[in-house]
């Protein structure tokens, strides 16, 4: 693989840069870690949740998103939808486990599978994560994916659908773009997981990216949030 197509973070160097992913602005109230530890919802049929999703610079509300598990065995499909129109489904399986992500601009396939969420519901839970992905419509195509993903603390947030136990987590991933000129892709994530209802209420994700040759600052893609605002 052509290595000019990409700058990779080294893996020594993740953790203590994705210590430093800032919040943006979501806050919750840090508490103690519950003892014992919540357990995850398992996945049923039926089950929803709807978020709205902002633009985080300007407050603009830029549409209602719904998922609903509409299957369940050796793998979960998660069924989506914004403002009534379908979208890509998500696969997980195990529970936990995505093997196709479509909340990417580009509907993603990871092989091995990647944890949506901290395997271990503990404050001080970290992995490196290297994988490899594919873009939808083209299985061929394998990419290279580093991730660190880590717990951050157990807080208590008010989102409109209520107010949740969550373990706040962030990631920081560096990817091989699928298009040759984009180098350095970074993309941020923080997240609140509540295990009462198996799926996160409250998400900001933010990413950059050069362009092969370019001087300067890096180009920024959108800074997204989500936040739930019902569920069953």
């Amino acid at each position: 693989m052509n290595l000019s197509r990409r700058t990779f973070i080294a893996s020594a160097a993740l953790a203590p840069v994705a210590c430093g992913v800032p919040l943006a602005y979501e806050r919750g109230t840090p508490i103690s870690q519950p003892n014992p530890l919540p357990t995850v919802r398992a996945p049923q049929v039926g089950q929803e949740w709807n978020y709205v999703k902002k633009d985080v610079f300007n407050g603009k509300t830029l549409g209602i998103i719904t998922e609903r598990v509409a299957s369940v065995g050796s793998s979960i499909t998660i069924e989506r939808s914004e403002d009534g129109n379908m979208l890509p489904n998500e696969i997980q399986g195990p529970w936990g486990m995505v093997r196709t992500d479509p909340q990417w601009p580009k509907l993603v396939s990871f092989n091995p599978a990647i944890p949506l969420w901290p395997q271990e519901l503990s404050a001080t839970w970290n992995k490196q994560i290297i994988t490899k992905y594919s873009i939808g419509g083209y299985p061929e195509g394998r990419l290279s994916w580093q991730e660190y993903m880590s717990a951050h603390g157990w807080e208590n947030i008010t989102v409109p659908a209520g107010t949740f136990l969550t373990l706040r987590y962030q990631s920081l991933i560096n990817y091989e773009s699928d298009d040759d000129n984009k180098v350095n892709c970074i993309h941020k994530e923080t997240a609140w997981f509540a295990p009462s209802i198996g799926r996160w209420v409250a998400r900001e994700s933010s990413g950059s990216y050069m362009i092969q040759g370019q001087l300067g600052m890096p180009n920024r893609e959108e800074s997204l949030q989500w936040q739930l605002t019902s569920y069953k």
